[in-house]
Formats: C-alpha cells, structure tokens, sequence
C-alpha cells in the first residue's frame, strides 16, 4: 500500500505508473539520440563530397555498408530476446553500454583525414560508418522498446512519446539551424569540430536515464522464448502491420533526400548557406505550436487517420513547390513554412507505431519479441539514412556535381571566389533530387498505408490483453465491438 501511495503522489495521472522526472529523462535521451541522428543525414551527403569524395563514389560505400546493417540487425534482434541481465532489466544495460560509443563513432565518421586520397578516405569511412551502426543499433532497439516495460497504459506510453517528441523536435532544430551557422562561412568551423560539440551535448543528455530509468511492467518480458531465425522469420510474416508499416516508412523516408541537402540548396540556388537557417526560423513558430497541441489532439483523434493526412497535405505543396521553383523566394519560403506544419506532425508520430505492431504481434502470436520489433524500427530507421544520402549522392552524380576539398563553407567561398563553379546541369539535378524525389517517395507510402488497420482503441485491448488484465476471449469480444463502430 504505501508503494502505491508514493508511486501516485509522483505521477501526475491517476493510474500511470512513471513519474514525470522518468519522462523527462526519457525524453532527454531521444533528444540527444536524435542529434546523433541529425548529424549523419542532414550534414553526411555534404561532407563527403566537401571532404574531396565525390557522390559516384560514396553512393556505393553507403550502400555496401548497408548489407552489413542488415545482417547486424537481425543478429541484435535475436540476441537482444535472447539475452537476460542479472536486475529486472531488459533495456537499460544495453543503454548504458551503447551510451558512450555513439558519441565516439559519430566523431569518428566526420574526422576523415584530409591528407588521404580517396580510397583511403572511403575505407575510413565505410569503418567509421560500421562502427557507428552497431552503436546505434544497441541503443535504438532498447530505448523505444523500454516504453512496453515503463508502463502498460497506452496511453501514458502515448503521452510520453507525444512530449518526447517536443524535445525530439527542438533538439534536430538546433542541431541543424546551429549547424548550418557554426560550419557557415561566418563562423568557419570544421566539421569534424562541429561533430565533437554535438556529440558532448548527446552525451550529457543521454546519461540521465541510463542512471535513473526503471523498468517496472516485466509481466511477459520474464517467460521470453528462444527464437531460431525461422522462429523469427514467422513472427515477422505474422506481425503483417509492423511489415506494412515500416515498407510505408522507407518508402517516404529512404526518398526524403531533401534533408540531407537543404544547405547545398542555400548556397548554390539561393546564394547563402543561411537561407536554410532562416527557413527553420520562420518555420518554428507552426511547427512549435502543432507539438504543443499534439498531445491533446492525439488523446481525440486516432494517430494513423491524423498521420494518412499530413502525408497527403505534404504531397499537395511538395508538387507545388516543385512547379513553382526557386526563383520566386517569396513563395517558395511561404509554401516551405505551410508544408513544415503536416510535415512536422508526421515527424511527430513516426515512431508512434512501433509499440502498437509489437502489442498486436504478441497478441496474435502469444510470443513477446520486442527486441525483434523494435530491431525493424532501428533497421528502417538507419536504412532510409543510408538510402536517403545515396540516393541524393547518386542523383547528383548522375548530374555531374563535382567534389572539392573544403573543410568548411568558409573555404568553399575562397575555392568559389577563386572560380569553382557547378554545371547548370548539376545545379538542375539539385533542385530535382531536393523537391521532387520526396514527394514521389510520400505518395507511395500513402499507397502503402491503404493496408494498414490498426487502430488506438484495439491497441489498447490488445496491450490489456498481453499484460493479463483481461483474457483472450474477453479482448476478442471487444475487438469485434470496436470494428462495429467506425472510428
């Protein structure tokens, strides 16, 4: 009795099981998770062709890399099911190990020594690149998994995820916008500098929950069976929602390669690397008051219709956008700030997902493999990484872009000032492969999307179900009267 007093006095709901300091660190790791993952897609499709690699060449390497990813992934989804700490723990230690080696690797990857010649430049990277992956598989897969040990309410774990991404949102905001200003000619920092700044600040706010979280709901997580990769291949043939989903996910994200080249866009169509940091700005004043409002909105409304239509808001100016072009900058930056409003909310719940296909696995299959499901999500997640920089480096391969040897915007204002120019040719494939491949990557995960049919409420059902709060006939009955009624 007096656990259940303390533990009510520290929530801020009746029935939720953390406290709002747990959700504070919780958030606070993805936060500095997500600079880590700011650093790799928006600025690695820039520096390497900066750092003397040209596209033509780095596309493959990223892409190889990715073979290994595949394999690493699926090896860490069984061991992670498999292998049990001594504590009550299934995802903190992996934390707590991973925490210090993501940091070191993203370093790593931006600290190719500038006196190499190109293949000793990409054999650096491509060892850097593998090095990075591991660490962030064993820190991905645990961090959104650990939602279905901190509590199973759903929606508490919505809630979490919903202000989590508050700060998710202001900390890629600052990584990029404070990015672009500190490697901008103004300032003239390296990248490899950039990276160790960004990196000390992923650091710190990583710790907290590596030192205070608590897994609390292991009800399911003790009894976890061994699984044979046949095992594995069945869950996840069963599991059709998660495989709908994620297909959906790379679809858009691995053809979202206009994040990774919003600065190149600045400097070379709009004459200033600091145009793209204006347009954050202007953009934050919607996007900050949509993540305020997510929260509420998600408690009304269920996440998958709110997410179907952002998707098809952001085709909408996306096309419009890229008709309208670059020379009218009015425009250009009034249909940029409107679309950042959908694009921000489907940011938002982007991840939201991934505890709904592996409540819906167990219940299906009576099999809790967590560690396989959220092993999907870290795999999508570092593979429309890969694909997104390839592909963009392809694309602007194909166009003829040419490398140069600049540690900085500042010294590609010197090479510049001294008569280095892109094609007109290369400056066209720029603004195609930064307006138009994305959206035809939206408009196919919308495509995908028509399959998916979960919903909150039979989550909801489904996570009583899983936890024994109800038993499996009862959950059936009111999942058929939940489909009766339309949402």
């Amino acid at each position: 009795m007096k656990e259940k007093k303390t533990a009510s006095k520290e929530n801020t709901r009746e029935g939720w099981m953390t406290t709002a300091k747990e959700r504070m660190d919780y958030g606070l790791y993805l936060a500095g998770q997500n600079i880590i993952y700011a650093l790799i897609t928006a600025r690695l499709a820039i520096y390497l062709p900066m750092n003397g690699i040209s596209p033509a060449a780095s596309a493959p390497v990223l892409l190889i890399v990715k073979l290994w990813d595949a394999i690493n992934d699926a090896l860490f989804g069984g061991i992670f099911d498999k292998v049990k700490f001594k504590k009550q723990e299934k995802f903190l230690p992996w934390l707590r190990i991973s925490v210090v080696f993501i940091p070191l690797t993203t370093v790593m990857m931006f600290a190719i020594p500038r006196g190499f010649g190109m293949t000793g430049k990409l054999v650096w990277f491509a060892i850097a690149y593998i090095f990075w992956d591991l660490a962030y598989t064993l820190c991905d897969v645990p961090i959104y998994g650990m939602i279905t040990t901190m509590t199973n309410n759903l929606h508490e774990r919505t809630s979490i995820m919903s202000y989590s991404k508050l700060y998710v949102g202001a900390a890629i905001a600052i990584t990029i916008g404070l990015g672009d200003v500190l490697i901008s000619q103004k300032v003239g920092m390296s990248f490899t500098t950039m990276a160790i700044v960004f990196s000390a600040i992923a650091l710190a706010t990583m710790l907290p929950i590596c030192v205070r979280g608590k897994e609390r709901n292991y009800q399911g997580h003790e009894q976890e069976q061994e699984f044979s990769f046949k095992q594995m291949f069945r869950y996840l043939i069963s599991n059709k929602y998660l495989l709908i989903y994620y297909v959906s996910f790379i679809l858009a994200e691995g053809l979202a390669t206009s994040a990774s080249l919003g600065i190149f866009v600045s400097y070379y169509l709009f004459g200033n690397e600091l145009f793209n940091t204006v347009l954050m700005v202007l953009s934050s004043v919607p996007v900050l008051i949509v993540a305020v409002l997510m929260p509420k909105i998600i408690e009304k409304v269920d996440k998958f219709k709110i997410l179907y239509w952002c998707k098809i808001a952001c085709i909408a100016l996306g096309l419009l956008i890229y008709f309208v072009g670059y020379s009218n900058i009015v425009v250009f930056i009034i249909l940029s700030v409107l679309r950042s409003v959908p694009a921000t909310v489907a940011g938002f719940l982007m991840f939201m997902f991934t505890p709904d296909c592996a409540e819906y696995g167990q219940y299906k299959t009576g099999t809790e493999a967590s560690g396989i499901t959220f092993a999907i999500q870290t795999f999508s997640a570092k593979l429309v990484a890969a694909l997104s920089t390839a592909l963009g480096a392809f694309a602007l391969g194909r166009f003829g872009w040419k490398a140069v040897d600049a540690g900085s915007f500042a010294e590609l204002r010197i090479l510049t000032e001294q008569g280095f120019r892109q094609t007109p040719q290369a400056l066209g494939g720029l603004w195609v492969t930064y307006a138009i491949i994305p959206v035809i990557g939206i408009i196919l995960s919308v495509i995908v999307l028509r399959f998916y049919r979960l919903n909150d409420k039979s989550v909801q059902v489904m996570a009583r179900c899983n936890s024994g709060e109800i038993d499996f006939e009862a959950a059936e009955l009111a999942l058929g009267e939940i489909n009766k009624r339309p949402l």
